[in-house]
């Protein structure tokens, strides 16, 4: 995938982030939804590909069988152990949803940024950290953790 899209011309920071994308993507057609070809033996596997778009964007998708929820981002809890890859895509990428076909199989599609060669691009990777922000936490004054420890000087 990387010498492809590089030969292509797209920027190595677009690379980055769609192999981050493609993981978070496979990831979870593996998790949540049914693999495509027979429904009845379960053999089947997951399709992902990628293109140029005549925009110049990259554009990286992940099909599998369908599931029993459509994705959506989710709040986890801060020690939850899942439950943040549609929210890291968001924050990776201008675009993304979901197409579902005839058959039940289900897309989800995302669309790259280049931040390099477009400037106007929804989203930035410097400000990556600003756009993901931990939930709320409630106030913790008035606990008395620094009395705690004021006798051991």
């Amino acid at each position: 995938m990387r010498d492809q899209l590089r030969r292509g011309g797209v920027a190595e920071s677009v690379i980055d982030d769609a192999v981050l994308i493609l993981s978070e993507l496979l990831s979870n057609a593996c998790k949540h939804g049914r693999p495509l070809g027979d429904a009845l033996t379960g053999d089947g596997d997951v399709r992902a590909a990628w293109q140029v778009d005549a925009g110049g964007r990259l554009v990286v998708e992940v099909t599998d069988g369908g599931g029993p929820t459509r994705p959506s981002p989710a709040t986890p809890s801060v020690t939850a152990h899942g439950g943040r890859g549609l929210n890291i895509i968001t924050a990776l990428c201008d675009d993304w949803g979901v197409r579902d076909d005839v058959h039940g199989e289900v897309t989800v599609w995302v669309v790259v940024h280049d931040d390099v060669h477009d400037p106007d691009a929804g989203h930035r990777r410097d400000d990556f950290a600003a756009r993901i922000a931990a939930p709320p936490v409630p106030s913790l004054t008035g606990l008395g953790f620094a009395d705690a420890f004021d006798d051991l000087d």
